[in-house]
């Protein structure tokens, strides 16, 4: 059986910071879910997505923050302990570099939640309702039960 290119290997560990940002996941756990040492791991992330492997999570967690500071009304902190991160202050530090602005600022850049569109509970309700009708509604007859 042939060995899969390294790049496989390098989509697992991107694959586990895209969908666990919000976990303690370090280098060393991208590095063992794709079968490599961890600096061989970091040269070949690297080469291959252009930044290196905590820099590529650190902006999954910070692009995260982001679209939560924009669509709740959640603190700061929360947001932080939300994707992921631990210190408040180097959540704002690396916030701050990316977007240019602190997450507070950027909050009030952006339009309030409640400005959002606002779906009625009824129309939440007639779409949110299973599509599957029970055995009864089916035909309009009662049907034994066996």
């Amino acid at each position: 059986m042939a060995t899969p290119p390294p790049e496989r290997h390098l989509l697992r560990a991107r694959d586990l910071a895209d969908a666990r940002y919000d976990e303690p996941i370090t280098v060393a756990n991208m590095a063992c879910v794709a079968g490599l040492s961890a600096g061989h791991f970091c040269r070949e992330f690297a080469k291959t997505f252009g930044v290196p492997p905590h820099r590529y999570l650190l902006t999954r967690r910070l692009e995260r923050a982001a679209s939560l500071r924009r669509t709740t009304d959640r603190r700061v902190a929360d947001v932080c302990f939300l994707v992921g991160l631990s210190s408040v202050g180097s959540f704002t530090t690396s916030f701050n570099r990316m977007f240019a602005m602190t997450p507070t600022q950027y909050r009030r850049s952006s339009p309030p939640p409640t400005s959002r569109a606002v779906v009625p509970s009824c129309m939440v309700r007639f779409y949110g309702r299973p599509q599957n009708r029970t055995f009864r509604e089916d035909n309009g007859t009662c049907q034994p039960i066996p």
